[in-house]
């Protein structure tokens, strides 16, 4: 008998390469190209260093109620944490915890089978269609719970919102956890439906649309019984886990409408013309309504394209596993930043 015996062992994940170098044109972790709203370069001017030595508000007043007067929702059906991976993670540890496995699909954000062996949560992975999309009568079945990401990634691909509700419809006996964290490029968000459906949490961040990866934080919406729930949970593992820094500079990041709608609409636009350059040099891939968009080509393996972007100094997301080895997931970049990759495609494939 060792202590190993004991050790909780899983099967970490991994997150996408941020390397070291300078000067590499960075489109494998879906980061925002843009850098954080104005206002928070002024809140971060304005914040009391010396307010540091006191803990920060556990109850995270002031990112709370900016998220809630944003969305227009009560500051009782908000839920923040350290990224949208410290929500959903604390959603898995609280709510599904019957002997009945979870539902997922099997390509998606890879850190929903993690968290669930963390956990030791039985899950079943259900396959996508060939067009990677989502068939919710896959999800109609006994279970301990739905997770999904709409959009998906690293697919790229949107559920309509009917079909969202349709699978919360045929699961109101467990929770049905909808990960939104691209929505805001051209997702259609189920937080309409969180005053209809007491078993619903939505989940979003501010890693992509806000431009704030580095700060980590991430948010839910529910009704005010699920989100209590979160908050219990939440309260007894630690009530501090959002740092002073990452409360004020977030709720100043959401204050900031028309900064957050700019930037949007230009991933949106790159995103768009993007789309038509990979076609015309013979790249097939779903429709994406992300900020990447999930590619590969009939006669090149991605592995090979991969390689090569690498050596240009260009870096994508490659993703060696069944079913999708020979795509690439490339974030949107600036426009100067995808017009160099269009380059470096150009000349790899004798254009």
């Amino acid at each position: 008998m060792s202590w190993e015996d004991n050790v909780r062992k899983v099967v970490p994940y991994t997150p996408g390469e941020q390397p070291k170098i300078k000067n590499i044109i960075k489109l494998n972790t879906n980061e925002n190209p843009y850098p954080p709203s104005p206002l928070v370069y002024k809140a971060y001017e304005e914040t009391e260093l010396a307010d540091l030595r006191k803990y920060p508000d556990p109850v995270c007043s002031v990112l709370v109620d900016s998220i809630a007067s944003f969305y227009d929702v009560k500051k009782e059906n908000v839920f923040v944490g350290v990224g949208s991976d410290d929500v959903i993670s604390m959603a898995f540890l609280t709510f599904f915890n019957s002997d009945k496995h979870i539902l997922f699909p099997d390509i998606t954000y890879s850190f929903y089978d993690v968290w669930a062996d963390l956990y030791r949560i039985p899950y079943k992975q259900m396959p996508l269609k060939d067009d990677f999309s989502i068939d919710p009568k896959d999800y109609y079945g006994e279970n301990g719970g739905v997770v999904i990401a709409n959009p998906n990634a690293p697919t790229g691909v949107r559920l309509p919102l009917e079909a969202v509700e349709d699978i919360i419809l045929h699961n109101r006996d467990v929770v049905v956890i909808v990960d939104e964290a691209y929505v805001d490029f051209g997702g259609e968000s189920a937080l309409p439906l969180i005053n209809k459906y007491d078993n619903l949490l939505v989940v979003r961040t501010f890693s992509k649309s806000r431009s704030l990866a580095g700060l980590r934080i991430g948010y839910a919406f529910g009704c005010e019984k699920i989100i209590k729930y979160l908050l219990d949970a939440k309260f007894s593992f630690n009530s501090y886990t959002m740092n002073m820094p990452s409360l004020i500079l977030g709720a100043a990041a959401m204050n900031d409408r028309a900064y957050f709608e700019e930037t949007t609409d230009k991933v949106i636009n790159t995103r768009e013309r993007v789309k038509k350059q990979l076609r015309d040099l013979g790249f097939v891939f779903e429709d994406s309504k992300t900020n990447f968009i999930f590619a590969r080509h009939p006669d090149r393996h991605g592995r090979e394209i991969f390689d090569y972007l690498r050596t240009h100094d260009i870096i994508v997301r490659r993703f060696d596993k069944p079913r999708i080895d020979e795509y690439l997931r490339i974030s949107i970049g600036t426009d100067e930043e995808m017009d160099r990759l269009i380059e470096v495609l150009k000349e790899y494939l004798g254009r």
